[in-house]
């Protein structure tokens, strides 16, 4: 698997290389934030991954279920970063048709459960030492959220711990942010979820950027295509229903724009993490099927994005299921995904776009190696008063 260290640069987009206790399932589980510093406002920085001895070679684990994707990351230290040995990921539609019901379907929890029961048997398998859990929009939103969290514990062992939107921007920021390029002045972080978008002010600085101001909005590729509603048959009926998406993204971001606008310099730097910038990302590079190598920590022009976006938006769905990298799975969800990509480069003009395939989950394993490395710290500190007591 990937080794998940800092490029030493980022590439190009006209050059890609191609060359991150849980009951009944015998890991120690992470209800909470392991390494949470307090938020006044907005949100500050990550404590730096410490590096752990030499011969801690334990396991960790992250799950992040969405409202679109189940994913899993296991990964053993390495120095000041850590390898990935095991990693799932399975579209699971757990918030399909949330936006018009208030609840999580018997069928989405069914396909959540299924999904979340693989990650269990490969953490035991994997001999997982510490991991965390982490439910996002769809069970912050649902009527029965808490009910299928029950039953996900007792079916599964796993305990999902849902996190606040602004848990999750922390999260993600933290997983991405060694991606962002260089610069000078605050730059922009994003996270396109599947029911939620997070926009992310940071002030950059090793080893952790501070967090400036954030922004949450419910609009993610699946509550935006709910809400809005079926595609017209005819290419104008599309671009209209595209544009009624941006709008509303841009609506609710309204005051964070306003918030930020005085910060933007002469060179905005962008980064963001979601499966719709790594789609687009491969749609750009023609890629014939999804390579994260080619993907993450890719540069890509501003607007070439807005250009892929538009000819998206265009498109009818059977035109959309045709195109590499998006097939069945992305095809009714891309476009409002395109909607909120351009919103944001409306609201951050960045010339580029950096992308990121890494975010909460890799998040979450910073945050549970940093915290069990001071752990080990304070612990032979102690004995080692012990003995000279």
């Amino acid at each position: 698997m990937a080794d998940h260290t800092p490029p030493a640069g980022r590439r190009e987009s006209a050059e890609p290389r191609h060359a991150d206790r849980l009951q009944g399932v015998g890991a120690r589980e992470i209800r909470g934030d392991p390494a949470r510093d307090t938020m006044n406002g907005g949100m500050e920085g990550e404590r730096p991954l410490h590096r752990l001895s030499p011969g801690h070679r334990q396991a960790y684990a992250a799950i992040d279920l969405g409202t679109n994707n189940c994913r899993l990351l296991i990964a053993r230290p390495a120095e000041e970063n850590f390898v990935v040995i095991d990693a799932f990921s399975r579209v699971v539609r757990l918030g399909e048709g949330l936006a018009q019901t208030g609840r999580l379907s018997d069928a989405a929890m069914d396909r959540a459960v299924g999904a979340l029961k693989v990650c269990a048997d490969k953490l035991r398998r994997r001999n997982v030492h510490l991991a965390r859990s982490v439910a996002t929009e769809a069970c912050r939103r649902a009527e029965n959220g808490r009910a299928f969290i029950d039953r996900v514990r007792e079916e599964t062992g796993i305990h999902l711990n849902v996190i606040s939107a602004q848990e999750e921007a922390r999260l993600a920021v933290l997983g991405c942010h060694i991606l962002l390029e260089d610069g000078i002045g605050p730059a922009v972080i994003f996270d396109i979820g599947g029911g939620s978008t997070e926009l992310v002010l940071i002030e950059p600085g090793a080893p952790v950027p501070r967090i400036l101001d954030w922004q949450s909005v419910p609009w993610g590729v699946v509550s935006l295509t709910e809400t809005v509603g079926d595609e017209g048959e005819d290419e104008p009926s599309r671009i209209a229903r595209y544009q009624t998406m941006r709008q509303l993204v841009a609506d609710s971001f309204a005051d964070f724009a306003e918030r930020i606008a005085p910060q933007r310099t002469p060179d905005l730097r962008l980064l963001g993490t979601s499966g719709t910038v790594t789609t687009l990302a491969s749609l750009h590079l023609d890629l014939p099927q999804y390579d994260r190598r080619a993907v993450d920590g890719l540069i890509v022009p501003a607007r070439a994005m807005r250009d892929i976006t538009s000819r998206l938006s265009a498109l009818s769905p059977e035109e959309r299921r045709k195109l590499p990298c998006i097939g069945n799975e992305r095809a009714d969800l891309v476009v409002a995904g395109c909607a909120i990509l351009e919103a944001i480069l409306d609201i951050w003009p960045a010339d580029r776009l950096g992308v990121a395939d890494r975010g909460i989950r890799e998040g979450i394993l910073r945050s549970l190696m940093s915290a069990d490395a001071e752990g080990l710290q304070a612990q032979a500190a102690l004995r080692n008063l012990a003995r000279r007591a």
